[in-house]
């Protein structure tokens, strides 16, 4: 019988042995084909119309993604070599030849990673539709994908995954070459040292992640430690704080915290409080780069997804804040006018709520002495009078009702950014237009505007006075603004009348940078769940596997308990200790981490992440139960079995 035979031999007669490397595979294989399938998907690209930049997007995420599942499966692989050992010491102990376990074992990798490969794209090519699908309904567009397997999805998989299972089965291989027979027999049974833990150490766990959160939450417009360490810099040095930070906690400072427990006596020796500390205690310094790992990929994950979240929940109250009307022109000709309105009056799609002719003046302005750190001195401001504001107000259901009298000004800026843009309230800047010559003062700043932000830009409300005047003096412009029913739905009345108007009109809309938003930030709430579900999945194995390994190697520990009295349901309660004890760290840890970080996103976009922050949490901490529990199950079987 050649080698060849045995390994398919031996796979098919120890199937359950093999089936949690080779699920892990399958699943490594079908995310990364799906994810590929959506780069070469003809529907995306003939409906979206950014289809270049989505495709340059999923070529960056697909790297990350070669390289992580890359990584998962490699460890899978140390797994399932790890708990065949004791196989292989027996293999020698026959009179098998080195070379010849080898390529056994080479043979087994490889007929695994065929067989997922193939089970894995045929799976894949199922569910891409359905991710496609969700692809375009987060990008706004209704279009239905057609099903269909991409030729070079398939390739691009091939070739990744014969390359990944290749370089796995030549690990597998050098496996017999790098122990004794001896250490292959006994490798479950190595005494394991009891663990140190400096008081100075732990301490320093604390204070390098300290220091990461408070430069994290520092302002960085005005943090003296910025400027001094550098923009660049700074971020490179959190996340090497925080790392080292997060390595030393679970190496030093938690094996620290189990040896206080242990002195406390009346609580150590209650029920079998004792095992289950001290196998923590002395695995700890073990699981230390496992735990940080999965806290770093929390935390990364949490910080991606959240961010993401944030940005697609935020996208509808974007547009409204640019667009508080949902067309909006300059009227340079009346003809033209005329013919939009008849264009909306004949629409059956939508009802105009309101439609309003506004006067203003757009005026060139010195503001140099507003001390703004971003955009050029000369600034172009629409103007408007506090009569106008107040009617705009009205129709828009704002609650701001304003009172200018002489040259008092107020300033409405739906892009205002604290720190960067002009310090308006109590400065002054001149008006010179023709024989007019005034100096307003600035008494209040609105965070938001009547007019669209891309016609209109930052409008100034004088009082009516002085707007007369300013009127005489130069030419005023109207612009038209229209509200109306369904301007989510305005796809194809906005073309008509974008067909209509000249460039020199400035048309705005609700609806355009309502789907431009939706499909920027759709695709990038897409990526983010995506890549998030798999780090996910991939964390959650990898505590998986690691606790079934100790789970092995603590049988015969359970059977002498289970000996000298200890029932099954103490067993099952100390398991469930121990299991939770594990989870909860990295969880914690990456939560805490993901907190800080997009804490100061927040503070950065000056926008208001908590509720889609708290609702992924929520999701991550949900999933991560279900391993909590499905880990605790299998534990507990392999131990009272």
């Amino acid at each position: 019988m050649t080698l060849f035979r045995i390994a398919r031999k031996n796979i098919k007669k120890n199937f359950t042995n093999y089936f949690l490397y080779f699920s892990s595979m399958i699943f490594s294989i079908v995310i990364y084909f799906t994810f590929v399938s959506l780069k070469y998907d003809e529907t995306i690209a003939a409906t979206t119309e950014s289809s270049q930049k989505i495709s340059s997007v999923f070529n960056a995420a697909s790297v990350v993604l070669i390289i992580f599942v890359a990584i998962f499966i490699w460890y899978s692989n140390s797994f399932f070599t790890r708990k065949r050992k004791k196989e292989i010491g027996l293999y020698s102990l026959l009179g098998v030849r080195k070379k010849q376990i080898g390529r056994l074992l080479f043979y087994e990798n490889f007929l695994m990673g065929i067989s997922a490969l193939l089970i894995g794209i045929l799976l894949g090519s199922v569910l891409s539709k359905f991710f496609a699908s969700v692809l375009m309904k987060v990008m706004g567009y209704d279009v239905m994908a057609n099903f269909a397997v991409s030729s070079a999805a398939m390739i691009n998989t091939i070739i990744v995954f014969t390359l990944i299972t290749v370089i796995t089965s030549f690990h597998g291989y050098r496996l017999i070459y790098r122990f004794k027979l001896i250490d292959l027999f006994q490798a479950d049974k190595e005494g394991e040292e009891r663990p140190r833990a400096s008081f100075f150490i732990a301490v320093f766990s604390i204070i390098f992640i300290g220091i990461g959160y408070w430069l994290a939450l520092q302002n960085i417009l005005e943090s003296e430690a910025w400027r001094k360490i550098g923009i660049m810099l700074t971020p490179l040095v959190i996340i090497l704080s925080v790392i080292l930070g997060t390595y030393l906690l679970f190496n030093t400072f938690i094996v620290y915290l189990l040896k206080l427990s242990i002195k406390n006596k009346r609580k150590f020796w209650r029920g079998i409080n004792l095992i289950s500390t001290s196998q923590l205690l002395y695995r700890m310094k073990g699981n230390a780069r496992t735990l940080t790992i999965i806290a770093i990929l929390s935390a990364t994950t949490l910080t991606a997804v959240g961010a993401s979240y944030s940005l697609y929940y935020n996208s509808k109250s974007n547009a409204e804040l640019a667009n508080p009307n949902s067309i909006m022109f300059m009227n340079h000709d009346e003809q033209l006018a005329n013919k939009v309105n008849e264009k909306l009056l004949q629409d059956g799609n939508h009802e105009i709520i309101y439609h309003k002719t506004i006067p203003t003046v757009p005026i060139k302005v010195d503001t140099a002495s507003l001390n703004g750190m971003m955009g050029e001195i000369i600034q172009e401001y629409t103007i408007i009078s506090t009569k106008t504001f107040n009617e705009m107000a009205g129709l828009q259901g704002r609650k701001d009702h304003l009172s200018l009298e002489g040259n008092h000004a107020a300033v409405l800026d739906a892009g205002y950014y604290e720190g960067l843009s002009p310090e308006y309230v109590g400065s002054s800047i001149p008006l010179h237009v023709d024989h007019l010559a005034e100096d307003i003062t600035f008494k209040k700043l609105l965070k938001y505007n009547v007019l669209n932000s891309k016609t209109a830009n930052i409008t100034v409300v004088l009082s009516d006075e002085l707007f007369s005047k300013l009127e005489k003096e130069t030419d005023h412009v109207n612009m038209e603004a229209y509200k109306f029913t369904n301007e989510n739905q305005a796809k194809e009345i906005n073309k008509e009348i974008e067909s209509i108007l000249p460039d020199d009109a400035s048309f705005s809309s609700f609806y355009n940078d309502y789907a431009l938003g939706m499909e920027s930030t759709g695709l990038l709430i897409f990526i983010g769940a995506f890549l998030g579900l798999v780090f996910l999945a991939a964390t959650g194995s990898i505590i998986y596997f690691k606790q079934l390994t100790e789970a092995n190697s603590d049988k015969e520990r359970y059977v002498i308990l289970h000996k000298i009295g200890v029932n099954k349901q103490e067993v099952r309660k100390s398991i469930a200790k121990q299991v939770f004890f594990i989870f909860a760290l990295p969880l914690v840890a990456g939560i805490a981490h993901s907190a800080v970080a997009l804490t100061a996103l927040s503070r950065l976009l000056q926008t208001n992440l908590v509720i889609p922050v708290f609702i992924c949490i929520g999701i991550y901490i949900l999933i991560y139960v279900i391993y909590y529990f499905l880990t605790v199950r299998t534990y507990y079987k392999i131990v009272t079995k």
